[in-house]
């Protein structure tokens, strides 16, 4: 017999006053939610926006303020029940969710921590890698300490490629259109493109490893397939491919159910396309490696059940190379196919992952056009809802925390290269940049989200600034922080401003591997202290002997003491590397997939960085934060 809860609860955004849950079912339901020591609250009317993306599917967005405030620091368990009409019995966790539970406890629980002191982060989660799930590593790490409420972390930050939508595995779209035969996920026609609507789409042969042939031409002789799709062929850095990129917005949907829970899997035949034999040998791997993802997807759901999880997108929850260059950006957004598929993946974004960051920031327009597909999903509906998104500028948000937390958006507000379209647009424009400096002022210490890190790897950006100036920084995601003069100098101003933090740290991913830098401004004292941390790929790795070569070719040519760094926009930073503790050879980036995991002093000042992966913790050298200094700001200082 299906469940009626298809995926969640995953616990999003989280204070004493407020709640904010995600779940799919297969029906409409009602909710309510019991705490200890209170008496039930039912989730209606504004608490509960119940969307209908299918004939059987609803997607359940339970926004709750609270009646009394939860106390902090203390763990709470919840029974979050549901019955799908008022003459039914109302069906508690312990019934309907046992599998959420840790061994000897029969409800899931949270904890509110009154300070950002502890925190997981990770992205990059390919379901058909090789490597192992991180989050799986992360439920087994908190099994271990969720019943300690000072061990919990704040929070579980996802900073990018929660999917992959432009690198499928055959088996996952397989899996995806069955799902979308069993739920009733919505049909759409798809204007400019070889097929009429979606059902065309499916039964196309080229519906499997050949969806990159969809794409007509484009003036100039150049196929909307080479600007489009150009930047999932990397020759150099990665080997990802676009040939099952999700198209429509029912594949986005069934694939957020897929990657976040069991329940969909259960039932799916075996069944495959048909093939050709490198094709079937392909598949045949691709599914091995699925079948151990689907494995550990109890755990997932488990994890994302206890902690409040934040997520902010990158390229591949979209498309590879998103907005990289504005050329990219007048192609993709100039045709009708490639900015439905574009705007799909961003519909299926603000459905599963960005309205429950911030629901306030969705409360009106983006929801009410949503609404309105929902009710009635024509093109011209769903049209309306991409072009809005398109235009939104709020995907960013922040905590309240102490220290603060921001998430940046560094893929929908981009700095154009304005006299060469076809160079590497910066990650964030100067109207973003001076929203971000408003942002810190009277801070001491700030925790930011970078999706790509800021201070990344040297020689790697060298590369990717020589492919630039060949006129191909598709090929090698020639997207970091120093690749646009004006977004580099202004962060870097921001930086130095005397009203802003003296601590920083920046939580990064994007990059496959995972690294730490302790940095300074030379001449200053020692303020700001930035710590860059990166940990990537929650199930993603580079290729192994080409990273081994990579940085070891950094250690020489950029090394702390270098003369080369005088050659770049850094000059004026001391940046000191601190290597894992596992590291032989002097190797200061670690190739292992996992999660991070970062615990901060009362100054906001990183004091153990860690990567927790399958094959146990490792972390990073660095010499323990002193104790905090006096809360005073950096210009009485």
């Amino acid at each position: 017999m299906n469940t009626t809860i298809l995926a969640g609860p995953l616990l999003r955004r989280a204070s004493c006053e407020r709640l904010v849950f995600w779940l799919a079912s297969r029906t409409p339901v009602q909710f309510r939610l019991l705490l200890p020591d209170s008496p039930p609250q039912d989730i209606t009317g504004d608490r509960q926006q119940q969307l209908q993306v299918g004939e059987r599917c609803f997607i359940q967005l339970l926004d709750i303020t609270l009646e009394t405030p939860l106390p902090a620091d203390t763990l709470i368990a919840y029974d979050l029940q549901w019955r799908e009409s008022a003459q039914d019995d109302w069906h508690g966790m312990a019934d309907w969710a046992a599998e959420l539970c840790y061994p000897e406890e029969c409800l899931p629980s949270l904890v509110i921590r009154s300070r950002l002191d502890e925190v997981l982060h990770g992205s990059c989660r390919k379901p058909h890698h090789a490597a192992p799930d991180g989050l799986v590593a992360a439920d087994a790490w908190l099994q271990q300490c969720h019943a300690q409420p000072l061990s919990r972390p704040a929070v579980l930050m996802l900073s990018g490629d929660q999917i992959y939508a432009d690198d499928v595995a055959g088996p996952m779209l397989t899996a995806i259109h069955q799902l979308i035969d069993e739920l009733g996920l919505y049909p759409e026609t798809l204007e400019g493109a070889l097929v009429a609507d979606s059902a065309e789409l499916f039964a196309s042969p080229l519906n499997y490893y050949r969806r990159s042939e969809l794409l007509p031409s484009i003036k100039g002789n150049q196929t909307l397939q080479q600007r489009f799709f150009e930047g999932a062929r990397k020759p150099i850095f990665t080997t990802s491919s676009a040939d099952n990129h999700l198209i429509t917005l029912a594949e986005v949907l069934a694939m957020y159910l897929l990657v976040w829970s069991p329940e969909p899997w259960r039932g799916l035949s075996d069944a495959q396309p048909e093939l050709s034999p490198e094709r079937q040998q392909q598949y045949q791997t691709e599914r091995q490696r699925l079948a151990a993802f689907v494995e550990g997807l109890p755990a997932v759901r488990r994890l994302l059940a206890h902690l409040p999880t934040l997520m902010i997108f990158d390229d591949h929850d979209v498309t590879d190379d998103w907005n990289l260059t504005a050329a990219w950006e007048e192609s993709a957004y100039g045709h009708p196919f490639s900015r439905r598929i574009i705007g799909n993946a961003l519909v299926g974004y603000l459905l599963c992952q960005g309205w429950g960051n911030d629901p306030d920031a969705f409360k009106d327009e983006p929801m009410a056009l949503l609404d309105a597909w929902c009710k009635r999903p024509t093109a011209q509906s769903q049209d309306r809802l991409i072009d809005h998104l398109l235009k939104f500028e709020s995907w960013h948000y922040s905590l309240p925390t102490s220290p603060k937390l921001l998430v940046l958006d560094t893929r929908t507000r981009r700095w154009r290269a304005e006299s060469n379209f076809g160079r590497p647009s910066g990650l964030m424009d100067w109207e973003a940049l001076t929203e971000l400096q408003g942002e810190l002022l009277h801070h001491e210490a700030v925790v930011i989200v970078s999706p790509t890190p800021v201070f990344g790897v040297k020689l790697i950006e060298v590369i990717q600034k020589i492919f630039t100036w060949f006129g191909k920084p598709l090929l090698v995601d020639a997207e970091n922080w120093m690749a646009h003069k004006g977004t580099a100098n202004v962060i870097l101003n921001i930086f130095r401003h005397a009203r802003t933090p003296a601590n920083y740290v920046i939580l990064s991913g994007d990059v496959h591997y995972s690294f730490m830098y302790d940095i300074k401004l030379r001449y200053r004292g020692g303020e700001p202290h930035i710590w860059q941390i990166t940990s990537s790929g929650i199930k993603n790795e580079f290729p192994a002997r080409l990273l081994d070569v990579l940085d070891r070719l950094n250690r020489w040519l950029y090394a702390p003491r270098s003369p080369l760094n005088w050659l770049t926009r850094r000059r004026r930073l001391e940046i000191t590397p601190h290597p894992p503790v596992s590291a032989s050879r002097g190797e200061r980036l670690l190739n292992r997939s996992g999660i991070g995991y970062v615990r901060f002093n009362e100054a906001g000042e990183p004091i153990l960085v860690r990567q927790i992966t399958h094959e146990g913790a490792v972390d990073f050298v660095a010499e323990q934060a002193a104790e905090p200094k006096a809360t005073l700001s950096r210009k009485e200082r």
